[in-house]
């Protein structure tokens, strides 16, 4: 198991071992070995999947204390461009983030702690993307940031993303409070 750590204290990008042959390919998927060298102990209790066509942008997203929730995301088809910003008012890189991109080819899955916004455009047809979430989703607690706010200045990668209306009129970094 290799892992990659970020400027940006607790994202983590592992990469697990994949074993192929004739036959196929097997690998885990998610381990709690993976996070003892890192000090850190996420306690997971749901799953969500989506599926999107390329072009579907979906986010930034979180959902406010005390329902906060980390995330463990990867795609099991195709790919995708996964962001998250750093909200953690006490943190030297508040308003900052980090890109990933996930890649069912490569299998590799990124850890987002509790504090960040989060959110992926899908870069080929039928991505699947799964994350595994250490809190419910509670509709009360939903929040965001725009996806396209200029002060971000995140490179999607993408021209014209489908993106929802929701997610349209999400506020901007400078109109937010952060709730962590």
């Amino acid at each position: 198991m290799d892992f990659k750590t970020f400027e940006i204290e607790g994202l983590v990008e592992f990469q697990p071992r994949v074993f192929r042959d004739d036959r196929g390919y097997f690998l885990e998927t998610f381990s709690m070995k993976w996070f003892e060298p890192l000090g850190i102990q996420p306690n997971f209790v749901q799953d969500n999947q989506s599926v999107s066509t390329k072009g579907v942008l979906r986010g930034l997203h979180f959902q406010k204390p005390p329902y906060a929730q980390g995330k463990l995301v990867r795609v099991s088809s195709g790919r995708a461009l996964d962001v998250a910003v750093d909200l953690r008012k006490d943190s030297l890189t508040y308003g900052k983030y980090v890109t990933c991109i996930l890649d069912a080819e490569k299998q590799n899955v990124f850890y987002i702690p509790a504090g960040f916004a989060h959110g992926f455009v899908a870069l080929e047809d039928n991505t699947t993307f799964l994350y595994k979430c250490t809190d419910f989703y509670q509709p009360s607690a939903e929040g965001g940031l725009l996806w396209n706010d200029p002060e971000l200045g995140l490179d999607w990668g993408i021209e014209n993303p489908l993106v929802s209306p929701k997610d349209e009129v999400l506020p901007l970094l400078r109109n937010f409070e952060s709730p962590f």
